[in-house]
């Protein structure tokens, strides 16, 4: 596969994926949503209070109207009191006039009254008392004392009715205060339901663009840790916003561009391999004829060389091997086959598979922990618990032992695998799972490894989405494996 075809097939990808806005276009028009809701009830608030308060301003000003206009008639009643009863007494035609100046004003100022502030009949009851009042001043003038007494009783009836027109008249004044009230309350009440709805509302809105504006950068971060553990199977569509969508097909091509490396890189090792073997087994061929005297009798000085010659290209094929082998791990790693493994049992297995090994020297091997089950390979897992245990195996003194643990911690499966030989080097720690690479700590009785082993391991943990870790804590070497527990 070339590069070519990798960037058309992200093209194409790129036509098929709909037209959308960018995450900052998408976020502001969250936020532009959002701040119009709110806007849009903060306005009502203020509409609603602009006119709360002119109805309140034009209450007080008409209850300001009222007592006035109470207080004036009180006064006019008062004038036309003293201008009547004095222009009885008089005969004043002066007073008389002032009387009925008086009369008229106050009429006009129940006039005002009229009909929302004081009911009707209580307004013709002072309607009924002025003419009464105004009747007396006809009468001779003998009767003029007795029509003023009468005049001053019908004056303080006037009285008692202007008593309850300011009665009606503060009533009515309450009950505008009371509407008022009323009006301010039911708006207070609507007013914070709006509110609470529209802060209710924008957390809504602001959690739903949040998980939708988030979602495609979930699939990111899984995308990248995909492409981290070397899985390059998948194919990678973001859906989302364009810019994020831009990001996920350079991702894509990314994948595409390692995988075509990754097929490279085996495709190299193959064709190496291959070229290196045919030559190399010639050469062993060769080497053989040589020791076997075919091409004639050796001295002991090329009979030695000969030797060296046959041990080196011994090595040099399980080198090649070796990296084949390595090879085919790497790549096996991306292929994982989950099922449900009982984990206690797996390492109970892969000890009885090696008895004889550790039998043979002498060692004790110990399991411990309780039962536990998980979604694994159940293959690979064996290699890695296999591999560590041979390891351990090669590495252990004669009656030794070695201790197998397996533990869950939260949401964390642990296995252990503990030895009591020498351990690893300080120097050979931070590369002890490199490829090909062996400490300087290797058994004298033992033959030589090929440096795989344990990075094989860390590739099928890794691919699992695990950490395998060489702990400090104790004289022999202790590996502790962590995987996610998936029941």
């Amino acid at each position: 596969m070339s590069s070519v075809s990798s960037t058309g097939a992200a093209a194409r990808a790129q036509r098929r994926a709909p037209v959308r806005g960018s995450f900052q276009q998408l976020l502001l028009v969250a936020f532009l949503l959002i701040a119009a809701l709110l806007g849009g009830i903060s306005l009502r608030a203020v509409f609603t209070f602009d006119g709360l308060m002119a109805q309140s301003r034009g209450f007080s000003a008409r209850a300001m109207q009222l007592n006035a206009v109470v207080q004036n008639l009180a006064d006019r009643s008062s004038t036309m009191e003293r201008a009547g009863r004095q222009s009885l007494i008089l005969n004043d035609a002066m007073l008389r006039k002032r009387f009925d100046e008086a009369a008229r004003e106050g009429a006009d100022l129940l006039a005002q009254l009229e009909p929302g502030d004081v009911p009707p009949e209580l307004a013709a009851r002072w309607r009924n008392q002025l003419a009464s009042i105004t009747g007396l001043f006809a009468g001779p003038p003998e009767t003029a004392l007795d029509r003023e007494r009468a005049m001053a009783a019908e004056f303080r009836e006037l009285e008692v009715v202007n008593g309850a027109v300011a009665q009606e008249v503060q009533r009515a004044i309450e009950g505008r205060n009371r509407i008022l009230t009323a009006r301010l309350d039911e708006s207070r009440e609507r007013l914070t339901r709006m509110v609470m709805g529209a802060i209710g509302l924008s957390v809504l809105l602001a959690v739903g663009f949040g998980l939708w504006l988030a979602r495609p950068f979930m699939r990111l971060e899984r995308a990248i840790v995909r492409l981290g553990e070397n899985q390059l199977d998948e194919p990678i569509d973001i859906r989302g916003p364009a810019d994020v969508r831009r990001v996920g097909q350079q991702l894509e091509w990314l994948r595409l561009r390692l995988t075509e490396l990754d097929a490279d890189k085996a495709r190299f090792l193959r064709h190496v391999s291959h070229e290196l073997k045919t030559p190399l087994a010639a050469l062993r061929e060769g080497v053989a004829l040589l020791e076997d005297g075919v091409a004639g009798e050796l001295t002991d000085n090329q009979r030695e060389v000969a030797r060296i010659l046959q041990q080196n290209t011994v090595v040099l094929q399980g080198q090649i091997e070796a990296l084949l082998r390595f090879n085919a791990a790497a790549f096996e790693a991306r292929q994982l086959q989950r099922q449900k493994v009982d984990l206690l049992q797996l390492l109970e297995e892969q000890v009885d598979a090696q008895r004889l090994q550790w039998q043979a020297q002498a060692l004790s091997v110990r399991i411990e922990g309780a039962p536990v089950s998980a979604q694994v390979d159940a293959g690979k897992l064996a290699t890695v618990v296999g591999n560590l245990l041979s390891n351990a195996i090669r590495f252990s003194p004669r009656r030794g032992t070695i201790v197998l643990r397996l533990a869950l911690q939260g949401s964390q499966v642990q296995i252990e695998v503990q030895d009591q030989g020498p351990g690893v080097a300080e120097a050979d720690r931070a590369r002890i799972f490199e490829p090909f690479y062996r400490g300087e700590r290797q058994p004298s009785d033992a033959a030589r490894g090929t440096g795989i082993g344990l990075s094989i391991v860390q590739e099928y943990i890794a691919a699992h989405g695990g950490t395998i870790a060489l702990l400090p804590d104790s004289a022999g070497a202790h590996f502790r494996i962590e995987l996610p527990h998936v029941p």
